[in-house]
């Protein structure tokens, strides 16, 4: 005998958008503004509810950035289970880095923190982000291993190292400044940047 899950009352679903709408904001802010700088004040008026509603659901700033960021990660391994299996790793590889600018350039998701950002330190340290960092980064690393398997990748590299070097073109400051210039339209600057990411810099 199957049991029925138990409905959940409408506050439960409401505290539910409330907090889903918490952490929106709280992930457009750190695109527009450091770790350092943004406050549970501009996270509350960005919600448009009190502050004191905001401490219902975390108790701090840090605690509201860790969870912003095992979001965002959780929405990046979403993305890679998705990707058609039978699809050539180098293939995969390149979608993901350009769905990573793509968010990027929308103001979905922020820059990686620097290696001096107090929030950096407390996400090397947040047992939910390591969790889903983790299946991340061994799913992309074993791409990486099949690509340069394949010839498609250069095979003298160590794996870890291309896995950092996506990373850091997934976060690139570069589309910013280039997305700022006006030169270029969101498109243009994701197809650009990915040729010189897995393209080079040298004339073919």
């Amino acid at each position: 005998m199957t049991t029925a899950t138990p409905r959940r009352s409408f506050r439960e679903q409401m505290l539910d958008v409330r907090q889903e709408a918490i952490l929106q904001a709280t992930s457009q802010l750190l695109c527009q503004k450091t770790f350092a700088a943004m406050t549970m004040d501009d996270v509350a008026d960005a919600v448009g509810i009190a502050k004191a509603s905001l401490y219902k659901h975390f108790s701090s700033k840090d605690d509201l950035c860790c969870a912003a960021v095992v979001q965002m990660l959780a929405q990046v391994r979403a993305y890679l289970e998705a990707l058609e299996p039978e699809a050539a790793p180098l293939d995969k590889l390149r979608a993901v880095v350009g769905w990573s600018l793509e968010r990027l350039l929308a103001q979905e998701i922020p820059e990686w923190p620097g290696s001096h950002s107090p929030l950096r330190t407390m996400l090397r340290e947040h047992q939910d982000c390591l969790s889903e960092w983790g299946p991340v980064s061994q799913c992309l690393e074993q791409w990486i291993t099949a690509a340069q398997q394949q010839g498609a990748l250069d095979a003298a590299l160590p794996p870890r190292v291309v896995l950092h070097i996506l990373y850091a073109r997934a976060c690139d400051p570069a589309v910013g400044f280039l997305q700022d210039a006006g030169q270029y339209d969101d498109t243009e600057i994701v197809q650009l940047v990915l040729r010189t990411c897995f393209d080079g810099l040298a004339a073919r």
